[in-house]
């Protein structure tokens, strides 16, 4: 006999959906274009991001503050933007308005996000010296961190009312991999290859302003094709069980003690970026710009290696995540990006640097034993870790939707929310940590520049930085997965569960309305 429960369109939404994108057992999917459309939301933050990598150039060049004063300031508006997150969180678990519960704090924050870093570089240099200088950069940043909340947060919180097929729920981790490989590529190409030979250093105004104008429009595009991509599942019908949920702020505790999946999802994904992070603009810097002797060679090197790791991701996730679950992707790249590391540290340490080159550049004389290895262990570090860091985004859907198979509640705000806080509030010390490994060895008033002259010291600090506490972090993602429960049978059972509660829901409505139809026909 077919057990498979069934939902009645009419519980899932007022308006009509092609049928082959509803399924039995509580399964609803979206056209594929709308996952990859989606997904430019988090490459619209991305962008912001990159720019903000380069921050500690400004405040040292145009704020008039040393080196780890910049980075303990790094650190802590990554702190004021976790801790931020619960409050927006509550807000979006709160709002459910005609344009959607996700669009408005898209849109908001985009436009926040441009304002604010427009503010920052065009206005900052003119602002009197010293006190009010440094006074205005700190307000105009706590405001720039609010929007990047609001759009950030969508990106996790949008994710179980877009898709819960568990086989097109992990297709988000390719769409954001490639984006964001090709996002970090093109932005390397572009800020080594044409905005530092343009104007020399990282400490000229006009680099940062005219990196601005790009980042707005493109990231406004991103934003506005992502909005249009949730549209029609922005709508309380694909909200958990289908019906308003109240939230409160003591629902926090309950899930932080209660949730494993979510705890240890925070575990893993907050010490990788941990790792992530650290491996800053200025570690590369020094390991292409001083150890090699050519900064422009990472822009062309960085086109190389994002070919190889989006096939990586193609395979990893589209192979491995739609067929053995999101958990044993996340387990199978860490795997494979620790290896690759070691072999990266080895080929730095007893290999020769200077001989890296490619194609096309001045002194090229063939392709040289440490290109090939470099790019080789470049592309399988770089793939695996992809499979391991962009799979976190679809696990946090999975997260809730295991609270609302746990305790009825479907709070996806809070619930990405409390993912970044903790997340946020890790990995805030990796810009400190690289400041203060920096300072430790000299640095203590200027970052290292391409100007900078080579030493053994640069290099042993750059390489811990590049990829000794992303191993770290790699290491706490196999710690997190052994206790995390959410395997893709436990998955399928869950959906099953909450299609039922979304059947109760329907007939309960339905029997409702049936007896106030009976009551105002009664004579």
């Amino acid at each position: 006999m077919d057990t498979r429960i069934v939902i009645n369109p009419r519980a899932i939404t007022a308006k009509p959906i092609h049928p082959k994108y509803l399924g039995a057992a509580g399964i609803h999917r979206v056209p594929l274009w709308r996952v990859g459309a989606f997904a430019l939301n988090n490459t619209a933050t991305n962008l912001y991001l990159i720019m903000m990598g380069y921050i500690a150039y400004f405040m040292i060049g145009f704020v008039g503050v040393a080196t780890v004063f910049a980075s303990s300031f790094s650190m802590a508006m990554r702190i004021w933007d976790g801790v931020t997150d619960p409050v927006i969180g509550y807000l979006i678990d709160k709002t459910n308005t005609k344009f959607g519960k996700s669009r408005p704090f898209m849109m908001l924050g985009n436009i926040v996000l441009a304002v604010t870093s427009f503010l920052m570089f065009f206005i900052t240099p003119i602002i009197p010296a010293g006190i009010p200088r440094i006074a205005f950069f700190i307000l105009i940043n706590a405001f720039y961190y609010i929007g990047y909340t609001f759009q950030t947060v969508v990106t996790k919180a949008a994710q179980p009312c877009l898709t819960n097929d568990p086989k097109q729920r992990p297709l988000f981790s390719v769409f954001d991999g490639i984006y964001n490989t090709a996002l970090f590529a093109g932005s390397t190409l572009f800020i080594s290859a044409y905005l530092v030979p343009k104007y020399g250093s990282f400490y000229e105004a006009g680099l940062f302003r005219e990196l601005w104008f790009f980042i707005a429009i493109v990231s406004a595009l991103f934003t506005l094709s992502a909005v249009i991509a949730i549209a029609p599942k922005d709508r309380t019908e694909f909200f958990g069980t289908g019906e308003p949920v109240k939230v409160n702020f003591r629902d926090y505790w309950d899930i932080i003690k209660n949730n494993r999946a979510i705890q240890m999802l925070v575990l893993a994904a907050s010490t990788d970026k941990l790792g992530a992070i650290a491996r800053t603009s200025t570690v590369m810097i020094v390991l292409y710009g001083i150890v090699v002797g050519n900064y422009a060679l990472l822009g062309d090197f960085s086109i190389y290696t994002s070919v190889g790791t989006v096939v990586f991701l193609i395979i990893g996730i589209g192979g491995i995540a739609t067929r053995l679950g999101q958990r044993k992707a996340m387990i199978i790249g860490s795997v494979g990006a620790l290896a690759a590391n070691a072999l990266l540290v080895l080929l730095w340490l007893f290999g020769e640097p200077r001989t890296f080159n490619l194609p096309g550049f001045d002194g090229y004389a063939g392709i040289t034993f440490f290109t090939v290895a470099l790019i080789a262990l470049s592309v399988t570090a770089g793939g695996f870790q992809s499979i391991a860091g962009n799979i976190v985004i679809p696990m946090t859907a999975d997260c809730a939707d295991y609270e609302t198979y746990r305790s009825g509640r479907y709070v996806p705000g809070l619930m990405g929310t409390l993912f970044s806080f903790v997340d946020k509030l890790i990995s805030s010390f990796a810009p400190l940590i690289a400041g203060v490994v920096y300072a430790g060895i000299g640095f203590a008033q200027a970052l290292p520049d391409v100007t900078t002259q080579y030493n053994d010291t640069l290099l042993y600090a750059s390489l811990f930085l590049a990829y000794g506490m992303i191993s770290v972090g790699l290491i706490m993602n196999l710690v997190g997965m052994r206790f995390y429960p959410l395997t893709k049978e436990k998955m399928e059972e869950i959906q099953v569960e909450i299609a039922a509660i979304k059947e109760r829901v329907m007939l309960e409505r339905e029997a409702d309305e049936a007896l106030v139809e009976q009551e105002i026909g009664a004579p």
